[in-house]
């Protein structure tokens, strides 16, 4: 029972946590106060103010081998100073039967109020401080939290005296509140990322050519062999085959947990170590790596103790638990080919904008894949005849993948170049090496190169032949790339390659499309009141591969060029720019929740603008306001389809003639 629990806590997490990617909520309001009882007697005062339909757990269990968490408060500066009297005190509840951890539990609903009392020791003692963490939960999810308290003995609120930006800070701060109205007329869209189903794809994709691999494919008929025969029953061995694939899946989706935790704790988190400089050029050197690796030159495993151990595991335990062992087993003996295909996913999974979620289904995509022959072909044995037999092919396959890690790494070193504008990848340079890279692999492919791992080649195969053929075609398609005309914009290769604009030839903005747009709000602002236009708000990003499609495959479509060329002001903020702010516009921002933010960059200003005025943090992310911050339509996202987001940005043009025509009628009469 208790290792059923632990399981059904750990899926049970995994699919709270997925729930909070893109939103940012904060269901708990905490505020302090003290009583003062003696001279050298207080009491601490934490009051919860916990919004409809969320709940706190106690301070205490009632189960003593429970797993519903409680929540703790941490006095930072005892010691000396003063001491706790008592246990803290709490709202009397009755204990109810909690469905999702399966106990009984004292939870909280609307507004808790927990009280301490303190003994004084120090007389010189003038403040207090108290860390509280706890989880807020509804009917759906769960999210982790924490607060810290900084109270006065005379009363007086140390909260803001204590961890406050100083006046400065406070004003700038303000200035990032934008007080945009119309929202009873166009809810906020929930931005889900449509792209989740073709990185489930991707993912799957990925998995498909992991089982070509000299460390998968060889792994399938023993596999199948072992559950078919070692039963004795035909039906256990299917149902154990089933059960293997299926772990096999989990153990993938699992692997993204803790992306979702981080996420949950800063929804900002993964966007921030996404276009972490330092964090790019290790992913650099590690597809690099992999590349190599993939070529032969070396080998890259997990240490064969945990194999052996899990293999081990696998034949003392039996039962479901070691089919488990045997799914894990796979896992590690196949890392060496499927680490860099899992890294590959990893990195672009986090320089995209769905973040954790996005990883989640790559991954289940992956896993699905892995997982679907050892379920198939146990069903269905007489399919094992028709697998080609192992040989040089599968290593050809690995050598083909390096190839393909070489280009991606590009992806990595540009993502870091753009950010901090160093100017070494531009879109041309990054082109060419693509090129380069491109030949590299038809030169292998026709034979003319080969690596260590290669054996002599009779003759090429039909696989060698078309592969090279669809390669010879790609590196055609990437040479207009390259040039300085309107075919330059590979439009398949949106968000791959840097920005038009980011060119070793002269443009004429540095804008997508040369079209006219402001990189700052307050300027952008101005324009659009001089020029009598509409804004187009874009939240944007240097690494954003959807934002780049969005600029090459939509914006670059001509009606669409057109009216936001001619009837709209394009305000694009970089919210991922690591360019730093002048000193005296650099401030602390104080979050709802009692934290501080460091605004240091130009990136985290517009991050944290879109995120205290839309609660939303992913890009592309669009608003259409009037020159008085009301909205003229829905906000809107990611939209492949261009007839769409031409309706989209109509609407808004619409309403704002129509608003500024009401606006002339009233003022004449």
């Amino acid at each position: 029972m208790a290792i059923n629990k632990r399981l059904f806590l750990l899926l049970f997490s995994f699919l709270y946590t997925i729930t909070c990617f893109s939103q940012i909520l904060e269901p708990v309001k905490w505020d302090s106060e003290i009583e003062k009882i003696s001279d050298t007697e207080y009491d601490l005062i934490f009051n919860a103010n916990i919004d409809e339909g969320w709940y706190i757990y106690s301070q205490f269990k009632i189960e003593e081998d429970g797993f519903a968490p409680q929540t703790l408060f941490v006095f930072e500066n005892k010691g000396d100073n003063y001491k706790l009297v008592g246990k803290a005190s709490e709202p009397s509840v009755g204990a109810v039967y909690d469905k999702i951890f399966e106990e009984n539990v004292v939870k909280f609903k609307s507004q808790a109020t927990f009280k301490q009392r303190i003994l004084v020791l120090n007389s010189e003692l003038k403040q207090i401080e108290v860390f509280v963490e706890y989880q807020t939960c509804d009917n759906a999810k769960c999210i982790p939290g924490d607060y810290a308290f900084k109270i006065n003995l005379d009363g007086s609120k140390a909260l803001k005296e204590a961890v406050s930006p100083d006046q400065r800070s406070q004003q700038l701060s303000k200035e990032l509140k934008l007080n945009i109205t119309g929202w009873d007329k166009y809810q906020k869209q929930d931005v889900e990322e449509k792209s989740n189903f073709s990185i489930f794809i991707l993912g799957f994709l990925g998995g498909l050519i992991a089982l070509l691999t000299p460390c998968v494919f060889p792994m399938i008929p023993l596999t199948v062999s072992f559950f078919t025969k070692s039963s004795g029953d035909s039906k256990k061995g299917i149902f154990n085959s089933i059960l293997y694939g299926f772990f096999i899946f989990l153990i993938y989706v699992l692997l993204s947990i803790p992306f979702h935790f981080l996420e949950s704790l800063d929804p900002g988190i993964l966007n921030s170590i996404s276009t972490n400089v330092t964090l790019n050029i290790i992913f650099f050197i590690i597809f690099i790596a992999f590349a190599f690796s993939f070529f032969g030159y070396f080998e890259l495993t997990l240490p064969q103790s945990w194999s052996a151990a899990m293999d081990s595991r696998a034949n003392k335990i039996g039962g479901f638990i070691g089919v488990f062992f045997m799914a894990l087993t796979l896992a590690i003996v196949s890392f060496s080919c499927t680490g860099p295909i899992l890294g590959t996913l990893l990195g672009s999974s986090l320089t995209a904008d769905g973040g954790a979620m996005q990883l989640s289904m790559g991954m289940g995509g992956f896993g699905l894949a892995l997982a679907l022959p050892f379920t198939l072909f146990a069903m269905f044995p007489k399919w094992l005849n028709s697998l080609p037999k192992s040989g040089g092919w599968l290593n050809t396959v690995k050598v083909v993948l390096g190839f393909i890690e070489l280009a991606l790494a590009l992806k990595f070193l540009s993502n870091a170049d753009l950010v901090e504008h160093w100017g070494l990848l531009k879109r041309e340079i990054f082109i060419g090496l693509w090129i380069v890279i491109g030949i590299g692999l038809i030169i292998y492919l026709f034979g003319k190169i080969k690596f260590p791992h290669d054996g002599p080649l009779q003759k090429l195969g039909k696989g060698r032949i078309y592969t090279g053929i669809l390669v010879i075609a790609f590196v055609v398609y990437l040479i207009p790339g390259l040039t300085n005309t309107k075919h330059a914009n590979l439009k398949l290769l949106s968000g791959f390659p840097p920005p038009m604009f980011y060119s070793l030839y002269d443009k004429a903005s540095e804008c997508p499309l040369d079209l006219n747009c402001s990189k700052d709000w307050k300027e952008g602002l101005a324009k659009a009141k001089a020029e009598n236009k509409p804004i187009l708000l874009d939240f944007t990003g240097w690494a954003c591969v959807n934002c780049r499609k969005m600029e090459e495959q939509v914006w670059s479509t001509s009606e669409v060029y057109d009216i936001l060329n001619e009837e709209y002001i394009i305000i694009s903020l970089y919210v991922d720019d690591k360019k730093e702010l002048r000193e005296a516009e650099q401030f602390q921002y104080l979050r709802a929740n009692g934290t501080i933010k460091n605004i240091e960059t130009i990136g985290d200003k517009w991050a944290t603008l879109q995120t205290i005025n839309f609660q939303n943090n992913s890009q592309p992310y669009y608003v259409l306001l009037n020159h008085d911050l009301e909205l003229l339509n829905t906000t809107n996202a990611y939209e492949p389809n261009a007839e769409a987001y031409l309706e989209w940005l109509t609407t808004g043009l619409n309403n704002f003639k129509s608003q500024s025509e009401d606006s002339e009628f009233k003022f004449g009469n």
